[in-house]
């Protein structure tokens, strides 16, 4: 059986990770991968890494990157100031795909969210990917509320 590890992402783990988001249809479009990479990406690593309700998180095999979450833990008024987990930048590397990383990934994440105390785990998934929508409703997950966004520039 494969031994998966994860663990919170490095600095030297970015260059990988941008290449991971930008390896699927909607993801090259808004992803600038490459060498030197983009100041915005490191801006934002940072802000993950010195906020202690952020963790973005690799799955590693034989010291492989095979794929990445960001979980953030948020308290609410709600269900008496309760916390939920939400999970988010859920990706795969492609040649991995189908063997079973995505669901690791996310049974570690929710683990987490108990761990943290967290009553609820949330995520959103953008409806043009019809697969990764089935693959969360097999774990578990239902489209409970609509989601909506605005973009601000």
């Amino acid at each position: 059986m494969k031994e998966y590890l994860f663990r919170e992402a490095r600095s030297d783990d970015l260059a990988a990770l941008v290449e991971m988001l930008a390896d699927d249809e909607l993801g090259q479009s808004r992803e600038l991968p490459g060498t030197p990479l983009n100041y915005g990406y490191a801006a934002a690593f940072k802000s993950i890494q010195n906020d202690p309700n952020n963790e973005l998180i690799i799955c590693e095999s034989d010291g492989q990157v095979l794929g990445m979450l960001q979980i953030t833990f948020i308290p609410y008024l709600t269900y008496i100031g309760g916390w939920r987990a939400l999970i988010e930048g859920v990706r795969v590397a492609s040649s991995k795909r189908g063997e079973g990383v995505g669901a690791k990934l996310l049974e570690w994440a929710i683990q987490r969210a108990k761990e943290k105390g967290c009553l609820i785990v949330q995520l959103t998934s953008d409806k043009k990917r019809p697969d990764a929508i089935r693959f969360y409703e097999k774990l578990g997950f239902s489209a409970s509320h609509e989601g909506m966004k605005l973009w601000l520039n």
